[in-house]
């Protein structure tokens, strides 16, 4: 396997936070498991609500199968703090379930990053909240 980067790469500033934050946050409103997936390690460790994921295979078919049931998919990232590895977001996203009801989705997520820039950590608080269609914001 190649050597894996993963720009902007620790240690972070400001600036390259924010870069990394925005990135992550084009790709998953992509809908890309697979894109989405690279920037993780392969073997990158997951807590998503109540689910523990291990692996870049694993975030791939959680993601699919997410992406599945959550149609019309729109998220927002925003910076919350950073150190030399590690980032923490904000964020909310909005999607409509299978039956036609609408959500936001508010949370935390904790990263923490490889020296090449790839997430080797991710965990992820998420609660969600009925929404009416005119209520949406994104």
């Amino acid at each position: 396997m190649e050597h894996e980067v993963k720009m902007p790469v620790p240690p972070f500033t400001l600036e390259s936070a924010k870069q990394k934050i925005q990135l992550a946050e084009d790709a998953w409103n992509s809908q890309d498991p697979i894109k989405v997936s690279k920037a993780y390690t392969v073997d990158s460790e997951w807590r998503n609500r109540s689910e523990f994921i291990q692996g870049r295979e694993e975030i791939q078919a959680f993601l699919k199968q997410k992406w599945e049931n959550e149609k019309q998919y729109k998220l927002k990232k925003e910076y919350w703090a950073h150190g030399d590895d590690r980032i923490a977001v904000r964020f909310e996203y909005e999607y409509q379930n299978k039956q036609g009801e609408w959500y936001r989705a508010y949370g935390n997520e904790n990263w923490e990053f490889d020296t090449n820039g790839l997430m080797r950590k991710r965990f992820a608080s998420i609660n969600d909240v009925p929404i009416e269609e005119g209520d949406r914001r994104l």
